[in-house]
């Protein structure tokens, strides 16, 4: 297989650690791109590293747009770095979505996290939840559930089977709670039209735990919290955050750049070993 890309992410961070590791443990052939500075200054947030992290982005898409590589596993960058380093994007996601010519979020490219126990995508991702929750419509469902089927058949040769978790409390039980649940249901019934296996709203204190006995394949998780939960409290070593929608594989793991060990040499770098071993696994 080809090589894959893999960014150190902030320098300032655990990224050239985990990464340096996971690679050392690897079986698989791979490319690191970004640098870390002279005297980098651990656990510091800097326009300088930011555009480290920027760049060494920008340089492994040049390699998997060129053939070079097969797939991107990126390490952590720091949102107050890069918004430093003049990026108006939030993370990474949005970032690759940008550069690859996607436009709406749910509709064409998503956050979906992947771990041996539990798989979610999220409808909604780094909003406050005020927003979250008013930004919740049919339509928006319905083609979240589509990107999501489409590309889990991809990954894994079969379509999955949806749950949308409902907002409130047993899912508004009637509308006692709430009435969101009205526009997930009928976000629901609209996917189905499309011909997908997708159920909801399920209450969200319930539906995870079907899953993880194998009743649905993917949760749609309504906010970011209400997915991260539940996949970083089962499985936080072995899972994985993959960006939907992009036309090639993009693989993070799911933490951030650990500033308050950073340069200690402790890191853990079983995430990120795991990430760059599902890529691998993956990568085409």
């Amino acid at each position: 297989m080809k090589p894959l890309a893999v960014t150190i992410g902030d320098p300032a961070g655990i990224g050239p650690e985990i990464v340096e590791k996971a690679l050392a443990d690897a079986r698989v052939p791979a490319r690191v791109f970004g640098r870390v500075p002279a005297n980098v200054r651990h656990g510091e947030i800097s326009a300088e590293y930011g555009r480290v992290a920027l760049d060494a982005i920008d340089d492994a898409l040049r390699a998997i747009a060129s053939g070079e590589c097969s797939a991107l596993v990126t390490a952590p960058i720091h949102k107050q770095s890069i918004a430093l380093a003049g990026s108006p994007f939030p993370g990474h996601t949005e970032l690759l979505a940008e550069r690859a010519g996607l436009q709406r979020y749910a509709h064409d490219y998503a956050m979906y996290f992947d771990s041996p126990r539990l798989r979610v995508v999220l409808l909604t991702v780094h909003v406050p939840l005020r927003e979250a929750i008013a930004n919740i419509n049919e339509e928006s469902i319905a083609a979240l559930a589509k990107l999501t089927s489409r590309e889990y058949t991809r990954l894994y040769g079969n379509a999955p089977r949806i749950a949308v978790a409902g907002v409130n409390p047993h899912a508004g039980e009637g509308g006692r709670f709430g009435d969101e649940e009205t526009v997930v249901a009928g976000g629901v019934a609209l996917a189905k039209t499309n011909g997908l296996d997708v159920t909801g709203p399920h209450p969200p204190d319930t539906v995870f735990l079907s899953a993880t006995r194998g009743r649905y394949d993917v949760v749609m998780a309504m906010y970011h919290d209400q997915g991260l939960i539940p996949v970083k409290t089962l499985d936080f070593e072995h899972s994985v955050n993959v960006t939907l929608g992009l036309p090639y594989l993009r693989v993070s793991v799911d933490h951030g750049t650990a500033f308050d060990i950073a340069g200690q040499g402790i890191a853990d770098a079983a995430p990120m070993r795991y990430a760059i071993d599902w890529a691998a696994r993956f990568a085409r």
